[in-house]
């Protein structure tokens, strides 16, 4: 229970950290913080976790991390539901807490998105769906290869929170124009479900396309690693 409590926390975090930077922070008058301070600010809630609760849970966060974790022969099945099911539930407490405090604003409404994922008229920059699932796969892809590399045991001790937390952020500046970025099911629903209609309608892309992403990474790393780790 203390791994699934973890789990729940840290993604309550993260969701509130990085969720929070975007609908509160980002294009707040003359000081708002843009795409680079929300892509640093998930960055660091993921390199903040990792370095607190890592050695309890592994700091995975994420469904699709767990799931090529997995994948990738770093977790065992039996923890995938209970891993995943804290991890939406610290998701979606985590979007409650940002719902009470936004909605304190005078005029607030979910309308401007609520740091929700979407593709078509729904992404930042309006990219096809084909754009924003080709997105969501290849970063998950590239973040699973990051976090598998970083914790091996062959690698630098102790660094791998840096590496993750940076890895998060470089995928972020790169892809918030097209998805807002999700990489992450628990953070895209952990959002969407205060938003509801199109965000809800489109959650499936941003399940699908990180956990496909995720596998993908898992067994890249491994066709990498060979029988070293």
């Amino acid at each position: 229970m203390k791994k699934y409590l973890a789990e729940f926390i840290g993604t309550f975090w993260l969701v509130l950290g990085g969720c929070g930077s975007a609908v509160l922070a980002a294009a707040f008058p003359d000081v708002g913080i843009g795409l680079a301070g929300v892509s640093l600010a998930f960055g660091l809630t993921v390199l903040t976790m990792a370095y607190s609760i890592g050695h309890i849970s592994g700091c995975h966060l994420n469904p699709a991390v767990s799931i090529g974790l997995w994948a990738g022969g770093r977790f065992p099945a039996k923890d995938l539901g209970p891993y995943i099911l804290s991890q939406v539930l610290g998701a979606i407490a985590g979007g409650g807490v940002l719902y009470l405090i936004a909605s304190g604003q005078a005029g607030f409404s979910t309308a401007g998105g609520f740091a929700s994922n979407g593709f078509g008229e729904h992404s930042p920059g309006k990219y096809s769906m084909a754009a924003a699932l080709v997105t969501e796969v290849v970063m998950t892809m590239m973040f699973l290869f990051i976090i598998l590399g970083a914790t091996s045991k062959r690698a630098p001790q102790g660094f791998a929170p840096i590496a993750i937390g940076l890895g998060l952020t470089l995928i972020h500046l790169i892809s918030i124009p097209v998805t807002n970025t999700s990489v992450n099911p628990a953070r895209s629903t952990g959002v969407a479900v205060f938003v509801g209609d199109w965000a809800v309608s489109q959650l499936w892309l941003f399940w699908l396309a990180p956990i496909a992403g995720a596998v993908i990474g898992a067994m890249l790393y491994r066709a990498v690693k060979g029988n070293e780790d």
